[in-house]
């Protein structure tokens, strides 16, 4: 890699290691892992980064993210799955928002690695179904499968969340 090319990597790097962060956290329910497909992601793109450079590097990085969580989902096969109480939430603001966060990640956790992967991109990233598909290697029909199977698992495992973002409205 030259020195150019090393410098606009670093630069890139700097600039959007915080939301590669947060989708790794997002994608995979898991502070340390989280860390470490980001550091995956990131030298992925550095060995590709005369390529990548001037594409979506941070496309490429997601990909790498999402995929690498898949993979180490399938080789685990373990469901985490975090007790919510569904009754005596706190109403502050501060409060509220946080039993918000905390109900939401549990409902992630109940997703498979695939669902919980749709979801976060489609709706955190605010990807639409065609570039979904392409980061999971899937076909947009997949994406949509997973994303209808995902909200109803959702809706179905988490009936309390929807009370508490009604609230948002």
């Amino acid at each position: 890699m030259s020195a150019a090319d090393r410098e606009s990597f670093t630069r890139w790097a700097s600039h959007r290691q915080l939301a590669l962060f947060r989708t790794a956290l997002l994608v995979s329910g898991d502070h340390h892992r989280a860390e470490d497909l980001v550091q995956e992601a990131l030298t992925q793109v550095a060995l590709r980064w005369s390529r990548l450079a001037d594409g979506h590097p941070e496309a490429y990085a997601r990909q790498v993210i999402v995929r690498r969580n898949i993979s180490w989902w399938r080789k685990h096969r373990r469901e985490v799955v975090a007790d919510v109480p569904e009754h005596g939430l706190t109403t502050t603001g501060a409060e509220r928002g946080a039993d918000r966060r905390m109900a939401l990640d549990a409902a992630l956790a109940r997703l498979t690695a695939r669902q919980r992967a749709v979801i976060v991109l489609r709706f955190y990233e605010d990807l639409p179904e065609r570039e979904t598909a392409e980061t999971l290697g899937v076909s947009t029909g997949t994406v949509k499968s997973q994303t209808h199977l995902a909200l109803r698992r959702l809706r179905e495992g988490s009936p309390h969340l929807a009370e508490m973002l009604e609230d948002l409205r």
